[in-house]
């Protein structure tokens, strides 16, 4: 039914409405995402912390906490999106040198608008060879294509064929299933490299898995995992939650309305992007509305029902079979020179 209002709602509209060139981006503002993930490892855990946000294709979030006393230390770090083969890997790139990291930021940028295999290569030799830049195959088991297993495969085996040399760890992604990170392990023990923690931030939750370490900086943290080749990671109890109840949190936390944060960010659809009918420009749909279909904030109010900490209770016990068995606990990665 839900699909049917939104087919004809798009037929309806004075802009074409392409899905794939839609995009969100999650509540929380870069502070509230650091603070989130400190206060984490400060008030809970009663350690120091040192946190790493990225984004897709970009270092605007780092850029704007450095900017701030509390954050001037955060690394310069995104998620670069790699086009290889029909599918996009995601590589996590860390603690970017400042007098050179717009450029560099610019150059892998312009490879994914023309990627082209022995220039990803090329680009990833240079992140290896600066030695403070730690440099992540994030969720290596998933990607953005729908070929199939057996081709997924295939891509995959030849994506780190060509660049497993440049790439310092795998990621244990604290967001996907217990099932995925058992052979994103395996798959790391095949090429030699250790992990480290992760997770893709969609909702107001903090990551489901820590790395731990004595490093005070963080160049140690990545002289750690690229020399050293160790890796302490502790899984925090959310990870053991059900995915199904996580997944609904997240979804509430998305739909969510936050009046405390500023204008153009309270709202879903302020955090909703889509072309507009001009430039094609991206814009936020409440820009391209008056206001929400009904049918949408009918929908979002039922869906605003699991919020209800009866209705939780009842989901925990119906899905408790899907805990995950590694949480919470601690896993250790090292790989074998």
């Amino acid at each position: 039914m839900l699909h049917a209002a939104l087919e004809k709602q798009c037929k309806r509209s004075t802009i074409p409405v392409d899905f794939t060139k839609a995009f969100w981006t999650p509540p929380l503002t870069p502070m509230r995402a650091y603070e989130t993930e400190k206060d984490q490892v400060e008030d809970v855990l009663g350690l120091g912390s040192l946190v790493s946000l990225t984004d897709h294709d970009n270092i605007d979030a780092p850029t704007q906490l450095r900017s701030v006393a509390e954050t001037s230390q955060i690394p310069l770090a995104l998620e670069w999106s790699v086009p290889f083969r029909g599918t996009t890997f995601h590589i996590g790139v860390h603690n970017l040198p400042s007098a050179s990291a717009q450029s560099i930021v610019a150059e892998l940028n312009a490879c994914t608008r023309n990627p082209v295999e022995r220039r990803i290569s090329e680009l990833l030799a240079m992140l290896d060879q600066i030695p403070d830049v730690l440099v992540v195959f994030n969720h290596p088991l998933w990607n953005q294509s729908c070929t199939g297993k057996a081709r997924d495969a295939e891509i995959l085996n030849e994506f780190l064929r060509q660049t497993s040399k440049f790439l310092h760890a795998f990621e244990f992604n604290a967001t996907r299933s217990t099932k995925e990170n058992k052979r994103v392990i395996q798959l790391a023990e095949r090429w030699n490299r250790p992990l480290v923690s992760g997770g893709d931030r969609h909702g107001c939750e903090p990551s489901g898995a820590l790395n731990l370490t004595r490093s005070e900086t963080f160049s140690e943290f990545v002289d750690e995992i690229r020399r050293g080749q160790r890796s302490h990671m502790l899984l925090m109890p959310q990870y053991a939650e059900p995915a199904v109840i996580r997944t609904i949190r997240t979804l509430l936390d998305v739909i969510r309305e936050y009046p405390e944060y500023p204008d153009g960010s309270r709202r879903w659809d302020n955090r909703i992007y889509h072309p507009d009918a001009v430039g094609g420009a991206d814009r936020p749909i409440s820009a391209l509305w008056k206001a929400p279909p009904a049918y949408v904030d009918r929908t979002f109010a039922c869906i605003r029902i699991l919020e209800n900490e009866a209705v939780q209770r009842v989901l925990r016990r119906m899905f408790r079979g899907g805990v995950s068995s590694y949480a919470p606990s601690q896993v250790s990665s090292e790989a074998v020179s």
